[in-house]
């Protein structure tokens, strides 16, 4: 992926490259016929694999928790769009699980752009994770080996987090909603001259006027 001259993984707050794609449920164009929804783009190693499999079944379990965020998902991998519809019959017929979401069969051009494919582990796609917004920015990128599934729920998390970040203009703690000091409450972004510095250590709950927190409303 390039942008001003520079050739790699595409980084936090860039867009993502427009382009036409074939996936189990047909031609599609991303980022655009995603416009005004969140998505999560995802890579798989290849299909008919085991751990490609578990995470298939925990994704599609989860898929319409993501929508009721506004959020869809799409898989991807260097493999057929029929390889990828035997693969989900597969799953249909021996885990009783339909997958509901789209998945991209690429040839490599989409995982080159998107910085999937990683030399040190191999020519597959790794297990990249990417969340868009609706304007089709990259907010949030995560990457594991093939030999490590992901966790669905810190995905979820993730999204929920960025959600009610933009939402609000606050930032979320670590382990966020169950952090060991602040709980579900949130933190309020750092104050920009020494007048709002002051206010908000009578306006929120503050360890000092650098910390400050609150419930969200």
């Amino acid at each position: 992926m390039e942008h001003e001259g520079r050739v790699g993984i595409p980084l936090l707050g860039e867009k993502v490259p427009d382009m036409e794609v074939q996936t189990t449920h047909g031609r599609m164009k991303i980022p655009g016929d995603f416009k005004g929804k969140w998505f999560v783009l995802f890579s798989h190693p290849g299909d008919f694999t085991p751990v490609c499999t578990t995470e298939f079944i925990a994704f599609e379990k989860m898929r319409e928790d993501f929508e009721k965020l506004n959020c869809r998902l799409i898989g991807i991998s260097v493999d057929q769009v029929h390889s990828h519809m035997k693969w989900t019959e597969w799953i249909r017929e021996n885990m009783n699980v339909e997958i509901g979401f789209p998945i991209i069969a690429d040839t490599g051009p989409v995982a080159a752009k998107l910085g999937m494919v990683h030399p040190g582990k191999g020519t597959n796609t790794v297990r990249a994770v990417f969340v868009v917004d609706p304007e089709g920015l990259i907010r949030l990128m995560l990457y594991y080996p093939q030999e490590i599934g992901r966790n669905m729920d810190e995905i979820m998390r993730a999204v929920r987090a960025l959600q009610i970040s933009d939402d609000n203009k606050v930032a979320m703690p670590a382990n966020w909603p169950n952090n060991d000091l602040l709980g579900d409450e949130v933190i309020i972004p750092p104050p920009s001259d020494e007048k709002t510095a002051k206010e908000r250590l009578s306006k929120y709950q503050c360890f000092d006027w650098w910390f400050c927190h609150k419930k969200l409303e």
